[in-house]
């Protein structure tokens, strides 16, 4: 090929057509998912080279609010995977997995095609607030209700989702067994490393999302949510704050939220809005 032909296909090429080439889909991504892996390192780092009891102790009490934080990104990425290549996401996912105790695909069928489909009927919500007779439930009964259901009803979205439904299975097994032979080999670490923190950040998160929606019913999505828009909130949870553009356009990079709220905050009651 001559400099005249590659300089058509050059031109031929526009920007969003090269970027299969990269690993990420989204530069926003890439320091995220360092920050995210170098913690499952140092997790195994702890579990090899430490033995003092106390410091796996506290180690694990430090983490609680850390790995609580990594749910959020779990989410985001089951929302919009963050590469190209499915090895490099089912990897990321055993990452958050042993992190946050989602495992792969647990988001996609619980959250993607349950809750987001059914947020506005509350007969239906895979989070629902509210119970069959009205009443709306409490913040404890909530998270101790939606956090013991997590994965029946991500199992049973699934029944309409069989091939999403085999990897949530298939690669729940596999975390099952790796925390399993974890523990095996050195019970403590095993429990207080993995066991315990895939417990404990599954029931934040859960406990989290109950002030997303309660008391909210309503069947226009404007009014649907509350929204938060203060800075390092935004930051640490990936834009999460704002809750009605992720309704609005679930599909959309959490990078791009900021944007979205913009464009749709005047159609946001200002009650739904917090600083």
């Amino acid at each position: 090929m001559d400099s005249g032909q590659r300089g058509i296909v050059w031109r031929l090429l526009a920007p969003e057509d090269l970027r299969p080439l990269t690993v990420f889909k989204f530069a926003a991504d890439r320091l995220p998912v360092a920050i995210f892996l170098s913690l499952t390192a140092l997790d195994f780092v702890m579990f090899f080279m430490v033995e003092s009891t106390w410091l796996i102790l506290a180690y694990w009490v430090a983490m609680i609010p850390v790995k609580a934080m990594v749910c959020a990104w779990n989410h985001h990425h089951q929302h919009v995977p963050t590469f190209h290549a499915k090895p490099l996401n089912r990897l990321l996912e055993m990452s958050f997995a042993l992190h946050t105790g989602a495992t792969t695909n647990a988001w996609v069928l619980h959250h993607v095609h349950g809750h987001h489909m059914n947020y506005l009927d509350q007969d239906s919500d895979e989070s629902r607030w509210r119970r069959t007779s009205g009443e709306t439930f409490g913040y404890i009964h909530y998270t101790l209700i939606t956090t013991l259901t997590a994965y029946t009803r991500a199992f049973a979205v699934g029944r309409n989702h069989p091939r999403l439904q085999r990897a949530f299975i298939g690669y729940g097994l596999l975390t099952l067994c790796i925390v399993g032979a974890l523990v095996a080999i050195k019970p403590f670490h095993g429990l207080f490393l993995f066991a315990f923190p895939m417990i404990t950040s599954l029931v934040i998160t859960i406990a989290a999302t109950y002030h997303h929606h309660s008391n909210l019913d309503t069947d226009d999505h404007m009014q649907a949510s509350r929204n938060y828009t203060h800075n390092i909130r935004n930051v640490l949870s990936g834009n999460l704050g704002y809750h009605t553009a992720h309704h609005y356009r679930q599909g959309l990079h959490w990078s791009k939220l900021p944007e979205l709220h913009a464009e749709i905050v005047n159609d946001i009651p200002a009650e739904y809005i917090k600083s």
